[in-house]
């Protein structure tokens, strides 16, 4: 056999499996872009990122005192912490709903969120695009206002974000979030600073992965119509055996997404407050099985 042929056989046992491996490369990339945060949780915002279907998603939040009592009160962890628990379901790969309980106001909030968009690997889609929209009640205890005390509607409030994100590299996600929050009655029971029915905001947040399971995270809400401070949020975020932990400094202690708007900020520096997220989720239904 001489060398010509020996080349023409090379070719053929080669060839097929080349071709095949850039066929399924292109497919690829038509694919949606995944994990463009962590969780469906960010600092104290809700981000674009999906649960699957029959997913349960669980998250505990924390937030203490300011840090400008020092050691004497432990920068904050001395002080009252504003504690919240949510849990969101997957009912498809694009609709999810969620309850949770923060402990300040002790507020009940029910909410959904609603995937339109995907971002792909090929840009033909260049951005993730998600809906959110909650309903909330005090069920704080007024009796000690005799005829005065508030009834359900007026202890009603709402929220509504819009979230665009976009994973620029492997590295750099950044989201923007139109947000708004409206109370039935903001005065006297809730323990807000703001004193209007409707709050508007603009939400950013980022993330820049250092190591493959840990990410430097920024917060940022300013208020449009009000006269309140912006929240400002820094952290990390980390993934450790099937959590993602979240730790930060916050000038909010709030974390119902219609207090974020109407609580109240302190200035950043003297009165960050340290604050702290766990997430988890279960896959509560049969895996698909492959092909």
């Amino acid at each position: 056999m001489n060398l010509r042929n020996l080349i023409l056989m090379a070719g053929l046992l080669f060839a097929s499996p080349v071709f095949g491996q850039l066929e399924r490369k292109l497919a690829n990339e038509s694919q949606n872009v995944d994990l463009i945060f962590h969780a469906p949780r960010h600092i104290n915002l809700l981000t674009v990122e999906p649960l699957d279907k029959k997913a349960l998603h669980f998250a505990i939040m924390h937030t203490f005192g300011t840090l400008d009592g020092g050691v004497q009160d432990l920068w904050g962890l001395d002080n009252g912490a504003n504690i919240q628990f949510s849990f969101e379901y997957g009912f498809s790969d694009k609709f999810s709903l969620g309850a949770a309980r923060q402990s300040r106001d002790k507020v009940y909030n029910l909410y959904g969120r609603y995937h339109l968009l995907s971002q792909t690997q090929d840009n033909r889609m260049p951005f993730s695009l998600s809906l959110m929209g909650g309903a909330a009640v005090n069920t704080s205890d007024y009796d000690f206002l005799q005829n005065q005390a508030p009834n359900f509607v007026e202890r009603t409030s709402y929220a509504f974000q819009l979230m665009a994100a976009r994973k620029f590299s492997d590295k750099l996600s950044v989201q923007v979030t139109p947000m708004m929050a409206y109370f039935v009655d903001p005065n006297p029971i809730f323990f807000i600073e703001g004193d209007q029915n409707l709050y508007l905001a603009l939400g950013f947040s980022g993330k820049y992965k250092v190591t493959g399971k840990s990410s430097l995270t920024l917060q940022w809400i300013p208020n449009l119509n009000s006269d309140l401070r912006n929240n400002l949020g820094v952290g990390i975020d980390l993934e450790a055996g099937g959590h993602v932990f979240q730790m930060y400094f916050v000038t909010s202690q709030f974390l119902n997404e219609q207090y974020l708007l109407a609580g109240g900020n302190g200035t950043p520096g003297d009165e960050f407050r340290i604050g702290f997220n766990v997430n988890r989720i279960f896959a509560t239904g049969r895996k698909k099985s492959l092909k």
